[in-house]
């Protein structure tokens, strides 16, 4: 199961190197990682996807994210309503074909073409992590030349 845990962190050079350090250090993957300012120019919110089934390793996890001294605050979403959003943009080989399937994705999901190129669409996609796997799977019917994706962001309701 993937858990979405928020860790308010201060701004400073290689706190982001340290949280990495930790999970590597004790054999955990981290799923997705994103990082950015705050309301406040000197503190991070890093949204952190981790995909395990052991709660006993998502406790360690947390307590070993509180442990550390630049960390702030940790939240755990796994329990608790929040909105998450991901953001990505795909290169699609372009066939006219497929310009149908595309006003498809376009209608049904939150999908935006930013670049019709002669060989090629770029699309820009914002969806929740219900939505991304639906997409992604379309995408690839179509075939996908490039893609890239950020972290997961997420905010408590």
């Amino acid at each position: 199961m993937k858990h979405t845990i928020q860790a308010l962190v201060e701004n400073k050079f290689g706190v982001l190197a340290r949280i990495a350090s930790l999970f590597s250090a004790r054999g955990y993957n981290i799923e997705s990682l994103a990082v950015g300012e705050t309301q406040d120019s000197t503190v991070s919110c890093m949204t952190i996807v981790v995909d395990t089934s052991d709660e006993k390793i998502l406790e360690q996890i947390k307590k070993q994210l509180n442990k550390l001294i630049d960390v702030i605050q940790v939240v755990d979403f796994t329990k608790r309503e929040y909105i998450d959003k991901e953001l990505f943009l795909a290169k699609i080989d372009k066939n006219k074909k497929d310009r149908e399937v595309i006003d498809n994705l376009v209608k049904k999901y939150p999908v935006e073409i930013v670049e019709d190129a002669v060989n090629y669409y770029i699309l820009e996609i914002r969806a929740d992590r219900h939505n991304i796997d639906d997409i992604l799977k379309e995408l690839r019917k179509l075939g996908v030349q490039e893609l890239a994706r950020t972290g997961r962001l997420a905010i408590g309701k």
